[in-house]
């Protein structure tokens, strides 16, 4: 539509709210926006200077215009927002968030059950949320069912079935898990008022319930029952504890939404806290494309909009970086510059850079946000290097790890299509090598892996790659053998550092381009695999799952063992000491346990 061609409709358009609609020529809608003047707004797309070249190709693009009159810029505001989620125009921000969520159902039902569910159903039930991950809400319902008894069955508990008989209690009941509404034991009143602690537990909100059970502790204890006090005040500290986990910003503050934005060229990036009782309970962050230079601030506004109604917050006050305008003039806007609110923000803004930078890794790999075809192509340049029959779609990685040549652990990392299978990754303890020997571990836990596979008949992958060199692919390709899968999987060693790539029995390796697709891939998987062991060795660390060798040897404590540890550095290291080294740490008489414990007096 040429500027001529506007003028001769512009008069038709008034002077009031509303909202306007853009549509081609085969009367596919193009853009959808909102206006305090429909004849002013409308216009400004017509004007001969053009903001950008995506609004230039819009113009051209426009056939048609149709308009709605409102009674206000909120219900314009409130429209538009409606028409866009509908049709999804194309010059209109889109945003980048396809999931859906998991809620908390409290069913609608005498003695109602509480679950997981990411159906939302019009039945008349209570859903709470939604959340951002499904384990974290599957761990909460068993965090409240440890102290709010609710019943898990799906007997139908009507007050006639009760008065009945018609049901026994289950060994829920017998567990101290359930109150044992189905024979009448337990009121419906008592029952909804669980819920309702339920309820106040889902918004971070624990003191009702640790004051119940302070209530209760107090009773029994001058009941003289003293071993249920003392059950009840674990249950507290259990309850503070994990209120002390959460990230309490301030007592002081109220229900509050906390929003930043981060826009890297024609992406932008929104993060979300929800903040309930001084307590974050939510956190999210989206991805969004605007398509005409939208400004910031009203880049921030759609998302805000769209986030509160997704997660439907009604909070009143909302924190941001920036002044942005919104439809609902009773929410506060708050900019803070220093207190509790700023700490808030900065903490939107470092979940969302951190976003960012993980959108940025993904993106190194050239697979993120491309086709299917797309990110093929990087399997089919690595199957053509590799010299294999079909692509590697499915890709396994091993490594072993150690601290200070003690408590060997292995760790496996799973690619699919070139991307993460997180749900595939395993950890081993090793438990038939004794002693740090990176082969015969490497041995172990290949046959472990493709032993299980095998036995459960489970798809094997294309490619496995071992990481350590042509000794740790040798002792993986004898699994490989004693398993009789040799020629079922294409199986390489990549040596640590330098990149080089082993087939089992070549005696030199091959490095792929440097600037390949495919050594990126490689990378990424090897840095997985790194990152994925180490963590892995830590936690065990830290839980004392591992007992140190010399702490095997008789006479040698675990202060003792440290010591050396912290000496010497390493088993290794203690094997090759003297006498006379070992004694000046620990004593003559422990030092020759030592040596005759690793035969070396």
């Amino acid at each position: 539509m040429t500027q001529e061609d506007f003028q001769q409709i512009a008069h038709t358009l008034p002077h009031q709210p509303g909202i306007y609609k853009y549509f081609n020529e085969e009367n596919t809608l193009l853009y959808v926006g909102k206006a305090k003047d429909l004849r002013k707004r409308v216009s400004s797309y017509f004007s001969k200077t053009f903001t950008s070249y995506k609004t230039h190709e819009l113009v051209n693009r426009i056939y048609r215009i149709e308009f709605t009159i409102v009674d206000s810029e909120q219900d314009a505001f409130l429209l538009e927002n409606a028409l866009i989620k509908e049709y999804q125009p194309r010059f209109n921000i889109n945003l980048k968030d396809d999931k859906t969520y998991p809620y908390i159902v409290i069913k609608k039902e005498p003695f109602p059950r509480i679950f997981l569910t990411r159906n939302k159903l019009n039945d008349g039930s209570e859903y709470l949320g939604p959340f951002t991950s499904s384990g974290k809400v599957r761990e909460l319902i068993n965090f409240i069912k440890q102290y709010i008894p609710l019943r898990s069955c799906k007997l139908p508990l009507t007050q006639t079935n009760i008065n009945k008989g018609k049901f026994k209690v289950c060994l829920e009941y017998h567990l101290g898990n359930c109150k044992g509404p189905c024979e009448g034991l337990q009121t419906l009143e008592d029952y909804n008022e669980g819920i309702q602690q339920m309820r106040d537990m889902l918004k971070g909100n624990l003191a009702g319930t640790i004051n119940r059970y302070k209530a209760q502790m107090i009773a029994f204890a001058s009941d003289l029952q003293y071993e249920k006090a003392e059950l009840i005040k674990k249950k507290i500290e259990h309850l503070e504890n994990y209120q002390a986990k959460s990230v309490v910003v301030s007592k002081h503050l109220t229900n509050l939404d906390v929003f930043s934005i981060l826009k890297d060229e024609n992406i932008a990036f929104v993060n979300y806290l929800m903040v309930q009782a001084g307590t974050i309970v939510q956190t999210h962050t989206v991805q969004l494309e605007p398509k005409l230079d939208e400004p910031e601030d009203e880049v921030l506004a759609f998302a805000i909009n769209n986030l509160r109604d997704t997660f439907n917050s009604l909070a009143t006050e909302i924190i941001v970086p920036i002044m942005v305008e919104l439809a609902n003039p009773e929410i506060v806007i708050t900019i803070p510059k220093a207190g509790d609110k700023r700490k808030l923000l900065d903490l939107s803004l470092k979940n969302v850079n951190y976003f960012q930078e993980e959108i940025k890794k993904k993106k190194t790999l050239h697979l993120e946000g491309k086709t299917d075809w797309e990110k093929k192509n990087v399997l089919y340049e690595l199957q053509n290097y590799l010299h294999m029959d079909i692509a590697p779609v499915h890709i396994e990685c091993f490594d072993n790890s150690n601290f200070q040549g003690s408590f060997p652990v292995s760790a496996m990392v799973c690619f699919k299509d070139g991307m993460p299978s997180n749900k595939d990754y395993r950890h081993y303890n090793v438990k038939t090598v004794e002693g740090i020997n990176d082969f015969a571990t490497m041995k172990e836990v290949v046959f472990r892996r493709y032993k299980r596979l095998t036995t459960e008949q489970l798809s094997l992958p294309q490619l496995v790659i071992i990481d350590g060199g042509k000794g740790q692919l040798g002792s993986a390709m004898e699994a490989i053998k004693e398993l009789g899968l040799v020629g079922q999987m294409v199986v390489v060693g990549l040596a640590k550092n330098e990149e080089e790539i082993f087939f089992p029995g070549d005696s030199e390796s091959f490095k792929l381009p440097w600037d390949s697709d495919s050594l990126k891939l490689i990378r990424r998987i090897r840095d997985e695999v790194h990152r994925f062991g180490i963590t892995f060795h830590r936690n065990q660390r830290s839980k004392g799952t591992f007992k140190n060798e010399l702490e095997t040897i008789k006479g040698i404590g675990k202060q003792t063992a440290s010591d050396l540890l912290k000496t010497f550095k390493s088993v290794k290291n203690i094997k090759t000491k003297s006498e006379k080294e070992l004694t000046e740490v620990v004593g003559l008489a422990k030092a020759k346990l030592i040596l005759t414990h690793f035969g070396t007096q």
